[in-house]
């Protein structure tokens, strides 16, 4: 098992390694264009987020709704340290994350004792919390936003952050802490019930995902030259969220998938902006009736998934897919 699990790692790492370059190569040459490089740019900044909520909503069966937050918190974190104090970019950014994750243990503690529904407002309301307090502050510029940000994050920190966020948030799912995850997704009850501290886990697996969500906002931050509250509201969550579903609850290829679709919808309908949660929601509302797995459902990339033999492909945690 450890076998293939290591040359399915070497291949795709391999793999990134030569996508990085044919890009860096691309950029060098200018054959990408500015809304190219912008498309880019958002579906590696997606993919952090989407990766990292996927750890919350499909991996510990919580539902968050306030992703968003943890991205302004590292957003605005990383944007006065750099601006205001200079401190190197990637320093910055880590710390950002950090920021964002002692906010995710804040709201954490007391909210993950809930569930379903009651968590969700929970999450939606610590989001509206920190874009109320961020509007009102003078300090970050406001409803006006926080302007004069340097424009720091090129390809090579975009690609190292995203592989890290994938990576790392993988190998923890498959240890004994991301088995702990998943069983309390299964049947909290019985997890509990087994010895498994479930506050201590769900509060985890938030920290975890509100540190990479922290990262993505500064990665942002540093692309986009200005940031605003408003940017960080309840439909940035939603769009992340709707990410995490259509590429597969518990999936982090299908996250990755997601990012990709998504971004680049959201790349096509610029010219149409009334029209895009409208095609959003429909896309989920078809999602949950024709596929209501995603699209990879639990299902990984690996060797195995291209091998069929004698039966059908095996999931994540090795069942066999219905």
């Amino acid at each position: 098992m450890f076998a293939k699990m290591n040359k399915s790692f070497l291949l795709f790492f391999g793999l990134s390694i030569v996508f990085y370059a044919v890009v860096q190569i691309m950029f060098s040459t200018g054959v990408l264009d500015d809304v190219a490089e912008s498309t880019l740019f958002l579906i590696a900044i997606n993919t952090i987020l989407a990766v990292s909520l996927n750890l919350i909503n499909g991996f510990t069966g919580q539902f968050s709704l306030g992703h968003a937050g943890f991205m302004s918190v590292g957003a605005y974190t990383s944007a006065v340290l750099t601006v205001n104090f200079n401190t190197p970019f990637p320093l910055a950014l880590v710390a950002g994350g950090i920021v964002a994750a002692l906010c995710g243990m804040l709201i954490g503690i007391p909210s993950l004792r809930l569930r379903g529904d009651y968590l969700a407002i929970a999450t939606l309301g610590f989001g509206e919390i920190i874009r109320i307090v961020l509007l009102n502050s003078n300090y970050v510029g406001g409803a006006s936003g926080f302007s004069g940000i340097p424009t720091l994050t090129n390809w090579t920190w975009l690609f190292i952050f995203t592989a890290l966020t994938v990576i790392l948030i993988q190998n923890f799912v498959r240890s004994k802490h991301g088995r702990a995850c998943i069983a309390i997704r299964e049947n909290e009850i019985a997890a509990e019930a087994m010895g498994i501290n479930t506050t201590l886990y769900k509060v985890m697996a938030f920290m975890i995902g509100a540190f990479f969500a922290g990262i993505a906002g500064g990665l942002s931050a540093h692309h986009f030259y200005v940031i605003n509250p408003s940017s960080f509201g309840f439909m940035k969550s939603f769009e992340i969220l709707v990410i995490v579903v259509l590429g597969g609850l518990g999936s982090t290829s299908g996250a990755i998938i997601g990012a990709i679709v998504l971004t680049l919808l959201f790349t096509f309908l610029q010219d149409f902006p009334e029209l895009r949660m409208i095609i959003y929601s429909s896309l989920l509302v078809l999602m949950m009736i024709f596929r209501p797995g995603g699209l990879m459902g639990t299902k990984e990339f690996t060797l195995s998934f291209f091998k069929k033999k004698g039966g059908a492909p095996h999931d994540t945690y090795g069942k066999r897919s219905a």
